[in-house]
């Protein structure tokens, strides 16, 4: 006898707490210099689900004292809100104790059923980047406010398959992060061999 486990539909308030970032005016000393404490905004979220954290501004530790309830720790995802929609970013060892701009909100798991790792790839697949822009407040700039972040629909499959689509697509993404830089190696290439004929004439 087969015992069937059917996935498990849940909204995504019931899996995760959603804390979008601090005011704007409280970032207001942001620079790129190398030492205080960096703070992710849309910019700085590349492809990948990942941030370009070697471009990060930063905000002066004392500054960054008062805003102790915005600290990012591993496997916190920062969500852009406003703007680029959807966008979004898991957060690895290298940002722990970071901060997150206004323009994002933090989504961090309270719940075992999902795993942080699945979870980002679901809200970055297709269907659910267009129901985020679906549910955007209608303006210049398209946002998405904590309530119907939390709204969200979430399939969560059992932890077991969950870890299955979190290896498939590892593998998937590390495959063509090869063939991308296969590629813009070639570009180079391309380019100097280019310059190399030219300066035969």
């Amino acid at each position: 006898m087969y015992i069937v486990i059917k996935d498990e539909h849940v909204a995504l308030r019931d899996l995760v707490e959603i804390t979008p970032g601090p005011s704007g005016s409280l970032l207001g000393k942001l620079d790129s210099e190398p030492d205080g404490v960096p703070v992710v905004s849309p910019s700085d979220i590349a492809g990948w689900n990942q941030v370009n954290w070697r471009k990060l501004r930063r905000l002066p530790e004392g500054e960054a004292t008062r805003l102790e309830r915005f600290r990012l720790q591993r496997d916190d995802i920062v969500l852009v809100r406003q703007g680029s929609l959807g966008r979004l970013a898991l957060i690895g060892p290298n940002l722990e104790r970071a901060l997150y701009s206004s323009s994002c909100a933090r989504v961090r798991q309270r719940d075992s059923r999902v795993l942080p790792e699945y979870l980002s790839f679901y809200l970055s697949s297709p269907p659910m980047q267009e129901e985020m822009l679906k549910r955007a407040g209608r303006g210049t700039v398209p946002s998405i406010n904590a309530t119907n972040l939390g709204s969200l629909p979430v399939v969560v499959p059992p932890l077991h398959r969950q870890r299955e689509v979190v290896t498939a697509i590892s593998d998937i993404d590390e495959l063509a992060l090869i063939h991308r830089e296969t590629a813009d190696r070639l570009d180079i290439l391309k380019f100097a061999l280019f310059d190399d004929l030219l300066d035969r004439r």
